[in-house]
């Protein structure tokens, strides 16, 4: 008896039938889902970008702690369930079932971003403090709060301190007509942003290539618009309010662009190899859940620590705020959670 369920788990591991079926539908889902995609994406950033499309701010604080709630949410629901899903597959070694290397990979990719960001703080924090800058490691302005912490009570600068300042500001605006140039804080902006889009990205082309070659893509598909428009949502919020440099302000919409056409590019590929790839066989069980765990971490760590930590706990004008902002944000964050756990019901 044993040997004929280990027959028929074989065989349903071997087998790989070509999706032939709304083979139209496929191709057009390149196109609606990179609309989708982009739409959510570069809408807040070309919105906070524009002086003749005047949205309130409630909106673009709607769409930052929806957003918030959306990229926690995709973590969780989207990734690492999937993730442990797919390398406890009964179709991969039973090696990968005596350790839980999904959450192993997960807590991994978690310290590995603590660790690069530990060690971009202390070096970004040291440079400025020999230029008589304080630094804040996330991006919200030189000296605008503390990064791990209520900021505390600092004296006034000396006049020679002043001067250092002065100076220091002098050249990193000369030949710009006081614009301000790259920077440490600027470069600490991208980077933790470009790791918020890598885990996205990552996730987006696995969909991608599912989409493709799934059996149940009439469902799939129109879960997966929704998808990729919340979490565009998610990460365009993130590039809007990025503030960078003037020469500079071609970085939100190139990576809003990035971001919009990785599942169609995906869905492409996935179409491409259809009748080669098979989503059941060990070796797509294995690379689809590695990726899926070192995604999830990446976006834990984001949504967790630079998402939420740093925009209630240690965000100094939302701990003055009234109860009334603040349920408000808490709202909005747990109503991008909530929508984005429930398309976790199908895809």
């Amino acid at each position: 008896m044993d040997a004929v369920v280990e027959e028929l788990e074989h065989n349903h591991c071997d087998h790989h039938h070509v999706q032939n079926d709304y083979m139209g539908l496929r191709i057009a889902a390149i196109f609606i889902i990179a609309v989708g995609s982009m739409a959510g994406a570069l809408f807040p950033v070309l919105a906070r970008k524009s002086t003749w499309l005047h949205v309130p701010k409630p909106v673009f604080d709607f769409a930052k702690y929806f957003g918030s709630g959306v990229i926690i949410a995709t973590a969780f629901i989207h990734l690492l369930a999937p993730a442990l899903e797919a390398l406890g597959s009964e179709c991969i070694a039973e090696a990968w079932g005596e350790y839980p290397y999904a959450l192993a990979l997960c807590m991994l990719s978690i310290f590995a971003l603590f660790i690069v960001e530990l060690v971009a703080f202390r070096w970004g924090t040291a440079k400025l403090a020999r230029i008589g800058k304080s630094h804040d490691s996330h991006g919200h302005g030189l000296g605008a709060h503390a990064a791990h912490g209520p900021e505390t009570e600092t004296p006034a600068p000396t006049n020679k301190e002043k001067e250092v300042t002065s100076d220091a500001e002098s050249a990193t605006s000369h030949n710009h007509g006081g614009m301000r140039t790259w920077s440490t804080d600027t470069a600490t902006q991208v980077i933790g942003i470009g790791i918020l889009e890598f885990g996205v990205v990552l996730h987006s082309i696995l969909i991608g290539l599912t989409l493709a070659v799934d059996e149940d893509f009439k469902i799939l598909f129109v879960v997966l618009v929704f998808h990729q428009t919340f979490e565009g949502l998610g990460l365009g919020s993130r590039l809007a309010y990025m503030d960078l440099p003037q020469r500079y302000s071609w970085i939100p919409i190139v990576a809003a662009i990035f971001y919009g056409i990785t599942t169609p590019l995906g869905i492409a590929v996935g179409l491409g190899v259809r009748s080669s790839y098979n989503a059941e066989s060990a070796t797509a069980s294995i690379v689809s859940g590695v990726l899926d765990s070192i995604s999830a971490g990446i976006l834990v760590y984001t949504g967790l620590v630079e998402l939420l930590a740093h925009e209630f706990l240690f965000n100094k004008e939302m701990m003055a705020s009234s109860n009334g902002k603040l349920a408000y944000a808490l709202l909005s964050m747990m109503l991008g959670a909530g929508l984005m756990s429930l398309l976790g019901k199908w895809a």
